[in-house]
């Protein structure tokens, strides 16, 4: 396998180091596993001959984007920023818009594409994840889903495999994602690299969704969601909350889908057990108490769906 790592200045310093230190170890691993596993080669494309990264580490660019198709997958990692507003500023530099150019023009039926974090946002700039499933950083999931309102956002999910197109969440999913590459070569190589560097797989982002930290700017929405935290030990109706913001079901259903790719149930759910781990965590409270504090009749209700939740991490 051909990796083509594309970099570009300001990109997260991390994010290259731990692509390149996954696969290099791969390829070093590979005999130990299967000598029948073909070398896994890596290099760095680029807009210039070199970038520096965030961590001021400065990277010699093997090719330049023009041979991108030349790579059996070609990854794009962290642009650098955390803010929608950051993102969408490197996304119309001169250096993000020959990448994203570079991209719309592989052929997906003989080069994979992978990104991860705000590298999805590069990828979905091209057209090629509508109606397609996809995961980004779970703290930009609502300025995504606003620019990009065809795809089918999956913050919940650390890796989202869908054809030939691979995204991971947020920073650290740089990990995963190049486990999931090395995986697609060998399961049993992957998972003897995650034990020689002792990693842990993160398949889910929802232990680190904190949803007072999600930004959109829908009022419905906001004040959905503040109406819902003051009441979480309140049994929920939809339609009830619907008509005490002024508005109709329909309406609050789908302006809440469009925000959050949840729908209200789902939303107030994610809010309760988010609250739940907190009572735990920080109170003395026992299960029956912290089930009745977040809307549940009884601890078996809560505990049912924390074990959903970890089931699905």
């Amino acid at each position: 396998m051909r990796i083509g790592l594309i970099a570009i200045d300001g990109c997260f310093g991390s994010a290259i180091a731990s692509i390149i230190d996954i696969v290099r170890v791969a390829d070093g691993a590979r005999g130990d596993v299967d000598p029948r596993i073909d070398p896994i080669e890596l290099a760095i494309l680029g807009p210039k001959r070199r970038v520096t990264t965030t961590a001021s580490m400065t990277l010699s660019v093997d090719h330049p984007l023009s041979e991108s198709a030349e790579f059996d997958v070609v990854v794009v990692p962290a642009l650098g920023t955390l803010t929608a507003a950051a993102t969408n500023d490197v996304l119309q530099s001169r250096d993000a818009r020959s990448v994203i150019a570079s991209l719309g023009r592989l052929d997906e039926a003989t080069t994979r594409i992978a990104a991860a974090c705000t590298g999805v946002f590069a990828v979905a700039e091209t057209g090629r994840m509508h109606h397609r499933r996809a995961t980004t950083s779970w703290f930009l999931g609502p300025e995504f889903l606003k620019r990009y309102p065809t795809v089918a956002l999956d913050l919940d999910t650390m890796v989202v495999v869908d054809g030939n197109l691979v995204t991971a969440g947020a920073a650290f999913a740089h990990i995963d994602l190049a486990l999931s590459l090395v995986r697609s070569i060998s399961p049993d190589l992957a998972q003897h690299v995650a034990k020689l560097l002792i990693i842990d797989e993160r398949p889910s982002q929802a232990a680190f969704v904190a949803y007072e930290h999600l930004r959109h700017e829908d009022p419905i929405v906001v004040e959905f969601e503040r109406f819902v935290r003051a009441r979480l030990d309140e049994p929920f109706n939809v339609a009830s909350v619907a008509q005490s913001l002024g508005t109709s079901r329909r309406t609050l259903e789908r302006r809440v889908r469009a925000a959050l790719n949840l729908t209200p149930l789902g939303f107030v759910q994610r809010l309760r057990i988010e609250r739940a781990r907190h009572l735990s965590a920080t109170t003395d409270l026992t299960s029956a108490e912290i089930a009745l504090r977040v809307g549940y009749a009884n601890a078996e209700t809560l505990r049912s769906l924390l074990r959903r939740e970890r089931r699905r991490s």
